[in-house]
C-alpha cells in the first residue's frame, strides 16, 4: 500500500507560542508577516468622487522662504512729514532652535590656556614614566653600586667627576615649566580702594517742616504775550527815568553830579551794612539766649502733674530800649502775618506829666534792639496793625490826633497824620472805631472807678469782658444787663486778654506786679495762676497780650519793660481723647463749651 500523504494538522498556539515555516523550516515570530499581506484602504463617508481628469489635474505651488506670520502692514509716524508711513522691510526670519554653544576659537585667551595645560598634562605623564623606568634599573643595580659607594667613600672624587654627576642629576629631574598668570582686566582694584574705611556716622536733627503751598497755573501764548508787554512797559519807564535826570544833571554841572552819585552810592552802601549788621546781631543773640530759645521750643513744665489743675509762667526774654525807660507800656499789639513781630506804644498815664511818645517794634528773633523805632511829640495811647497790610501801623496819641506809619519806608514820620484841618479828637485817642459813631445802643452800670479796658470773646459774639481800677473783671453778655462772673484781684486791674486758643481761657494783670490766668471751664471761682513777674515792688503792670500762635504771652509796664513768659501744660489744657472717638475741635466747639457754662448762670439771673 503507497503511504498516505501527509495531512496538514490545524494546531491553536498560545500567545508567544512558535510555528514552523512550512518553506524554510525555521522558526518565525508571528505577526513578522503581517507587512507582507495586501491591506485594503478604507474610505472614510464624506470624500469626494473625482474624475479620472480631476485626479490627474496638477497644482504648482512655489515654496519661498517669507514667513507666513510676520505682519506686513506695519505702520510708524513720521516727524518729518507729520504722517504715519508703512514700513517696507519685514523681518522674515523664523528661529525654530536655539542653543548656546560652549566652543572656544584657539586664538583666544581661554583657547591657549586650555592648549597650554594639555601640554603640561602630556609632559608630567612621560616624566613620570622615564622615572618608574630609571628606578627599576636603580633596584637591579642597588647592592654592586652600594659596594662602590662604600669604597669611594674612603677616597675623595675628583671635582670633575662631582660636576659630570651634578649634570646627570639635573637632566634625570623633568622640568616643569612655570604657569604665565594672565591678567584679568576687568577684575581691578586699586590699592587705595582695598583700606579699611570707618564707617560714615549719622547725623540727624530736628526741626519743624517747611510751610507748603500748592500752586497750579496755565500758560498759554495769550499770557506769554501780556508779560512780555509788560516787561517792555517796565523797560520804558525806567528810560524816561533815566531821561528826566540827565537835564537836570546838565543844568546843575559835573559838580553836583559827582555829589548825586557818591550820595546814592553812599545810601546803597548803607542799606547794604545794615542788612548785614542785622543778620549778624541776629545770629550773636540766637547764641547768646540759645537756652532761652530751647526753653521757648521745648520745655514743658513736668511738675504740672502734681499740681492738679493749677498752672505755671515761665520768664523767657525781656525787652526794653534806653529811649523809652521813663515811658509806661501803654500799648501791645502782635503782627496777623509775623508771629514773632510785635509792637509797643509808650506814653504816660500820669496826665499831669504828658511829655513825648514812641513806637518800637520787636522780634523774638532779636530781643537786644527794636527792629523799628519811631519817635512822636504826643504819648501813644493805643495802636493797632492791619489785617491785610501787615506793615501799617496806626497809632492814636494822647494829643487827639491819628498817625499811620509805614514799615517799608525808612523815614521816621508817619505817612499820614491827622491835623485840626482835617478833624482830629480834641481828647486822648483810647481806641479807633467807627461803627456806631453817631449813637450808642446801650449802657451798662459796669464798674465804681476807671474803666481800663474791654475786649469781646473772639469766639462768642455775644460776650465781652472789662476791668477796672475797682479790683475787679468781669464776664457779660451783652443781651443781659447783669454781669455773668465776677472776680476781685485784691488791687487795680490793668488789662485783660481772651486766649486765642480757648473760649474759656483768660489773663489779667494787676498794678501789684502780677498775672492772673483763668480757665472758666476747670475753675469758675478762682483763677488758675497767680503768679508776681516783676523784680521791684513799686513797678506796676499794664498790659498783657496772648500770642495768636505760640503759647506765649507778653506783658508791659509802666517802666517801659517788656516781659515774655511761656504758659505751662496745665494753663491751656485741651479736650482729651477718649478711646474709639476723635476730638472734636473749631469754633462751633468753643461757642457750644462757653454756651454750656453761661447757660447755668442765664437761669439763675433769669429767675431773679
Amino acid at each position: 500500500m503507497a503511504p498516505k500523504p501527509p495531512h496538514k494538522q490545524s494546531v491553536s498556539m498560545g500567545r508567544g507560542a512558535r510555528k514552523r515555516d512550512d518553506d524554510s523550516g525555521t522558526e518565525v515570530g508571528e505577526g513578522t508577516d503581517e507587512w507582507t499581506q495586501s491591506k485594503a484602504t478604507v474610505r472614510p463617508p464624506d470624500q469626494l468622487d473625482l474624475t479620472d481628469a480631476e485626479l490627474k489635474e496638477e497644482f504648482t505651488r512655489i515654496l519661498t522662504a517669507n514667513n507666513p506670520h510676520a505682519p506686513q502692514n506695519i505702520v510708524r509716524y513720521s516727524f518729518k512729514e507729520g504722517t504715519y508711513k508703512p514700513i517696507g522691510f519685514v523681518n522674515q526670519m523664523a528661529v525654530h532652535f536655539s542653543q548656546v554653544g560652549n566652543l572656544i576659537p584657539k586664538d583666544s585667551d581661554e583657547g591657549r590656556r586650555q592648549h597650554y595645560r594639555d601640554e603640561l598634562a602630556a609632559g608630567s605623564l612621560e616624566s613620570v614614566k622615564a622615572v618608574l623606568s630609571d628606578a627599576e634599573i636603580l633596584e637591579e643595580d642597588e647592592e654592586p653600586k652600594e659596594v662602590e659607594m662604600e669604597a669611594g667613600s674612603q677616597t675623595e672624587l675628583p671635582p670633575a667627576e662631582v660636576a659630570e654627576t651634578v649634570i646627570e642629576e639635573e637632566l634625570m629631574t623633568p622640568k616643569q615649566p612655570k604657569e604665565r598668570k594672565l591678567t584679568n582686566q576687568f577684575n581691578f582694584s586699586d590699592r587705595a580702594s582695598q583700606t579699611l574705611n570707618h564707617p560714615v556716622r549719622d547725623r540727624e536733627c530736628q526741626m519743624e517742616p517747611p510751610p507748603r503751598t500748592n500752586f497750579s497755573a496755565t500758560a498759554n501764548q495769550w499770557e506769554i504775550y501780556d508779560a512780555y508787554v509788560e516787561e517792555l512797559k517796565k523797560q520804558e519807564k525806567t528810560k524816561e527815568k533815566e531821561k528826566t535826570k540827565t537835564p537836570v544833571a546838565k543844568k546843575t554841572g559835573k559838580m553836583a553830579m559827582r555829589k548825586l552819585t557818591s550820595m546814592e552810592s553812599q545810601s546803597d552802601d548803607i542799606t547794604k551794612v545794615s542788612q548785614a549788621a542785622k543778620i549778624v546781631e541776629r545770629m550773636v543773640n540766637q547764641n547768646t539766649y540759645d537756652d532761652v530759645a530751647q526753653d521757648f521750643k521745648y520745655y514743658e513744665d513736668a511738675a504740672d502733674e502734681y499740681r492738679d489743675q493749677e498752672g505755671t509762667l515761665l520768664p523767657l526774654w525781656k525787652f526794653q530800649n534806653d529811649k523809652a525807660k521813663r515811658l509806661a507800656v501803654t500799648a501791645l499789639c502782635w503782627n496777623p502775618k509775623y508771629n514773632d513781630l510785635f509792637a509797643v506804644g509808650h506814653g504816660s498815664y500820669d496826665f499831669m506829666k504828658q511829655s513825648r511818645g514812641m513806637l518800637l517794634l520787636y522780634s523774638l528773633k532779636n530781643p537786644s534792639f527794636p527792629e523799628y523805632i519811631f519817635s512822636s511829640e504826643s504819648g501813644i495811647m493805643c495802636l493797632d496793625i492791619h489785617v491785610d497790610h501787615p506793615y501799617l501801623v496806626a497809632v492814636g496819641h494822647y494829643d487827639g490826633n491819628v498817625a499811620i506809619y509805614n514799615l517799608k519806608k525808612p523815614q521816621a514820620q508817619p505817612s499820614f497824620r491827622s491835623s485840626p484841618k482835617s478833624g482830629k479828637h480834641t481828647d486822648p485817642v483810647w481806641q479807633c472805631s467807627k461803627s456806631y459813631s453817631s449813637q450808642f445802643l446801650d449802657t451798662y452800670d459796669a464798674h465804681n472807678m476807671a474803666v481800663d479796658a474791654v475786649t469781646w470773646n473772639p469766639y462768642h459774639t455775644k460776650v465781652f469782658m472789662s476791668c477796672s481800677s475797682d479790683w475787679t473783671v468781669k464776664i457779660w453778655d451783652h443781651t443781659i444787663k447783669t454781669p455773668m462772673f465776677i472776680y476781685d484781684l485784691n488791687s487795680a486791674v490793668g488789662d485783660v486778654a481772651w486766649a486765642p486758643y480757648s473760649s474759656t481761657v483768660f489773663a489779667a494783670v494787676t498794678t501789684d506786679g502780677k498775672v492772673h490766668v483763668f480757665d472758666l471751664a476747670i475753675n469758675k471761682y478762682e483763677a488758675i495762676c497767680n503768679q508776681p513777674v516783676v523784680a521791684r515792688k513799686k513797678t506796676k503792670i499794664t498790659h498783657v497780650e496772648f500770642n495768636p500762635i505760640y503759647p506765649i504771652i507778653i506783658v508791659g509796664d509802666d517802666r517801659g519793660h517788656i516781659t515774655c513768659l511761656k504758659l505751662s501744660p496745665n494753663l491751656r489744657k485741651m479736650p482729651k481723647e477718649k478711646k474709639g472717638q476723635e476730638v472734636q475741635k473749631g469754633p462751633a466747639v468753643e461757642i457750644a463749651k462757653l454756651d454750656k457754662l453761661l447757660n447755668l448762670v442765664r437761669e439763675v439771673k433769669i429767675k431773679t
